[in-house]
């Protein structure tokens, strides 16, 4: 396992990063505890979660990930990893979280924090990330930016205003950013860098062999403003593994809660998906080797965030690490890419 420094700051975090959103929805407690211990004793010393994990969204159990990640924390040496999570942005439909009125502003900020920080049982979160943009993105497969759907937003200085009120009072250490564009981080670097408040460290947005859209333009914007990627989905919500490929597996995510993930669900994609199964086959890989070795070959790249529901998925995801490409296989993923370039973006 292999450790990188994240953007400026002084968080040392593995190349891999576990993603507990399933933690309280698809594991219980004990299954969680007993997931992170396997991590841990594996290299892994990151994990992410988010307020409103886990996923699919729900009143009932908003915040269990937290607490479960917390109950680990209590048989767990506090120092031994570095704890991300994140504020929830504005989204009418998730009105049980501090109601209607949830923007990215100081009230729901330190709600917020306060929150999380008693869910982990902690003192003190590492990274916190504002988890989608308070202003209006095309985010989360939105094809085209509409200048029409702009909305009104709570200022970036005064929301690093608020960031910078936690770093001092030592309840968070380092913001990170979420579901971001080149123009929101160069904002959000430039506003805190002329008002000596806190910069971003990191940004997480999602990249996979199905979706490159990160190598146009973002990278640009972190490589000068030294941010390191977290990736997220880099199997494309499962589909990089090739097990929807035929007929859909019963325990997995797609045949528990239908219609979660559609973004990666077009013909393109598809085809995309078993064009890089069989380059993997080919040169005696499993599809899921093949895909998380691809993004750790990509230099933005600080932290692969990897979510695993068994100790058998946990155990292949980690077999990555020590997975080297050939040139011979980039080559063939970018002949793929070309032909399918950025079907799920």
């Amino acid at each position: 396992m292999k450790y990188n420094k994240l953007g400026d700051s002084d968080l040392e975090v593995s190349e891999i990063c576990y993603g507990t959103m399933t933690f309280g929805q698809q594991n219980t407690v004990e299954e969680s505890c007993s997931l992170l211990d396997q991590a841990l004793s594996q290299g892994i010393n990151f994990l992410d979660a988010a307020e409103m994990y886990p996923v699919p969204m729900r009143a009932e159990t908003q915040g269990g990930t937290e607490e479960y990640i917390g109950e680990w924390l209590s048989r767990n040496r506090r120092d031994s990893v570095v704890i991300a999570t994140k504020v929830t942005g504005p989204n009418a439909a998730f009105h049980w979280i501090r109601g209607a009125n949830r923007r990215v502003d100081r009230r729901n900020i330190m709600e917020a924090v306060e929150g999380s920080l008693k869910r982990l049982k902690t003192d003190v979160i590492d990274l916190y990330q504002i988890h989608w943009p308070d202003r209006y993105v095309a985010n989360f497969g939105a094809p085209d930016y509409d200048p029409s759907l702009e909305q009104d937003t709570v200022p970036i200085e005064e929301q690093l205003g608020v960031f910078d009120e936690l770093v001092r009072a030592g309840k968070i250490r380092y913001l990170g950013l979420s579901n971001e564009t080149p123009w929101g981080v160069s904002e959000f670097c430039r506003i805190a860098e002329q008002s000596g408040l806190p910069r971003a460290v990191s940004i997480q947005n999602a990249f996979s062999l199905v979706n490159r859209v990160f190598h146009i333009h973002l990278a640009e914007s972190c490589r000068f403003h030294r941010l390191g990627l977290l990736v997220y989905s880099p199997l494309a919500f499962g589909h990089l593994t090739g097990k929807y490929l035929r007929d859909l597996p019963p325990d997995s995510r797609l045949a528990l809660f239908p219609g979660f993930g559609r973004r990666y669900e077009n013909r393109y994609a598809m085809e995309a998906v078993a064009s890089y199964v069989e380059i993997a086959h080919r040169h005696g890989l499993t599809p899921t080797q093949l895909a998380l070795a691809y993004v750790r070959t990509r230099w933005f790249v600080a932290s692969t965030i990897i979510g695993a529901t068994s100790p058998a998925q946990l155990e292949e995801n980690l077999s990555c690490v020590d997975i080297q490409l050939s040139s011979e296989i980039i080559g063939e993923i970018d002949a793929v890419h070309q032909k399918y370039p950025n079907p799920a973006p």
